[in-house]
């Protein structure tokens, strides 16, 4: 068979319509968790807009949007703004470890409450920018407690949280993050979650580098999770840009397409180092996805007429 022949029996189960929505998470543009850079989120919004992004993911830690320190005013403010730049505020990241700690799976009963507060406010401050979706970060098995006793202070919380997510219309994404947590590190550890919460508005989503961490591929995440994928967050390993590292990103994006994802791709990258450029990661990283995009978009067009 030639080679035309083969794009003509592979390729039509690419049935999406193009283009891709793509997203951008703020926290390259924030001292979160590297100290530097530091911008402020209106100037955050302003230069994804001027790239060319569709959305905005916004961190949940200073100095973007810790929700105590934003008023009903400022709220109203970051919504506008983005509006105006003719953005779409995708989803928020809430920002778990450091001094609070926030883990759902701790031993200590305080901390596990003031988690279920934190993500409670984070579902407001989501619903006073328009976002549909909150990530939870499921949390991580301290020494001496069981894996058993972490799954379920876990549930509990997501429970709760979902509960509250419900009554506002949001969903909530269970990511599974092995690169920096040991609770919920697979597609199938994130799919089991998901399902012991028996919420509607309960989805997942996953994360590239965190697929990679574990030498799976990214793509078979995609296709493990199916019509449960509800948000995807692109990274190279490290958090490098997409095509600096070892993710297939023509078979990950084709993934996508053949599942009939609508969500959002979202970059999050360079965010723990000083020494990036966020203007040129974020354009970059856009770039080289949509490169990708209109390739496939090309064989497939080429494929309808054999």
């Amino acid at each position: 068979m030639n080679a035309a022949g083969h794009e003509a029996e592979f390729l039509p189960a690419i049935r999406k319509v193009l283009p891709m929505k793509y997203a951008f998470n703020t926290w390259t543009y924030s001292s979160y968790p590297a100290f530097l850079p530091a911008y402020p989120l209106d100037e955050a919004i302003r230069r994804l807009a001027a790239i060319g992004y569709d959305g905005v993911e916004i961190g949940c830690a200073a100095p973007h949007a810790w929700p105590p320190y934003l008023s009903n005013g400022r709220r109203r403010e970051i919504r506008q703004l983005v509006n105006s730049c003719g953005l779409e505020v995708v989803s928020l990241l809430a920002t778990p470890g450091g001094g609070p700690g926030l883990n759902p799976a701790s031993p200590l009963a305080e901390e596990r409450e003031a988690t279920i507060k934190y993500y409670n406010d984070v579902i407001d401050l989501a619903g006073d920018l328009g976002a549909g979706k909150v990530l939870y970060i499921a949390g991580w098995q301290i020494f001496g407690t069981s894996r058993q006793q972490a799954w379920e202070w876990s549930k509990n919380c997501l429970d709760s949280i979902s509960s509250y997510a419900e009554t506002k219309n949001i969903a909530v994404l269970v990511e599974p993050t092995a690169a920096s947590t040991n609770l919920i590190e697979s597609a199938d550890d994130a799919l089991e979650l998901m399902r012991s919460v028996t919420r509607k508005n309960v989805q997942v989503m996953l994360d590239t580098l965190h697929a990679i961490y574990r030498n799976d591929i990214p793509a078979d995440y995609v296709r493990v999770m199916g019509k449960d994928l509800a948000h995807v967050h692109a990274s190279d390993q490290d958090r490098l840009l997409p095509g600096e590292g070892r993710v297939d990103w023509p078979g990950f994006m084709q993934a996508l397409l053949e599942a009939d994802f609508d969500g959002f791709i979202t970059m999050e990258i360079g965010l723990d180092s000083r020494t990036v450029d966020p203007d040129q990661m974020a354009r970059t990283a856009l770039t080289f996805l949509k490169e990708i995009e209109a390739s496939l978009q090309s064989i497939k067009n080429r494929c309808a007429f054999l």
